[in-house]
C-alpha cells in the first residue's frame, strides 16, 4: 500500500515527507526512527482527548476525567485505529521484527499511531493532529 493512500486514510498529506517518513520508521530498521514522534504524538493524542472530555463532561470530576481517557488511550484503541489503517502495511522495520511479525503486534502498531500523530502537530499543527 503506497503513503498516498496511508496519507487518504489520515486525511493528511505531509508537507514534510521525512516527518512521515520517520514516523513509520521503528527502531529495530534505522536512525532516526518514531521514538521521539511517539512521545510528541502521545502527549497531543492525551490532551485532545482530555480536552473534549472535559467539554462533553461539565460535571465529572477529574479523577471520573482520567478514567475516561485512560480507557479511550490505551494500547487496544490505538491498536484497533491502526489495523483499520493499515498501519503495519507502511512500518519501516528491522529484519528480526519482520520475522516475529512485528506489522502485527499491537505495542508498534500503536506506538506508530501515536508517532504519525507527532509527526502531523509538527508538520501542520496541533489542530490538525
Amino acid at each position: 500500500m503506497s503513503e498516498g493512500r496511508l496519507q487518504e486514510s489520515l486525511g493528511y498529506w505531509f508537507r514534510d515527507r521525512q516527518l512521515l517518513q520517520t514516523a513509520l520508521t521503528h527502531r529495530s530498521f534505522s536512525f532516526p526512527h518514531n521514538e521521539r514522534l511517539e512521545f510528541l504524538g502521545d502527549a497531543a493524542l492525551n490532551a485532545a482527548i482530555g480536552r473534549q472530555l472535559f467539554e462533553r463532561f461539565p460535571s465529572l470530576p477529574e479523577g471520573e476525567l482520567s478514567r475516561l481517557r485512560a480507557q479511550l488511550v490505551c494500547q487496544d484503541s490505538l491498536f484497533q485505529l491502526a489495523s483499520a489503517l493499515s498501519l503495519g502495511n507502511h512500518l519501516r522495520l528491522g529484519e528480526g521484527e519482520v520475522k516475529s511479525g512485528g506489522h502485527q503486534r499491537p505495542s508498534i502498531l500503536g506506538d506508530a499511531l501515536e508517532a504519525l500523530f507527532g509527526a502531523i502537530w509538527l508538520d501542520g499543527g496541533f489542530d490538525r493532529a
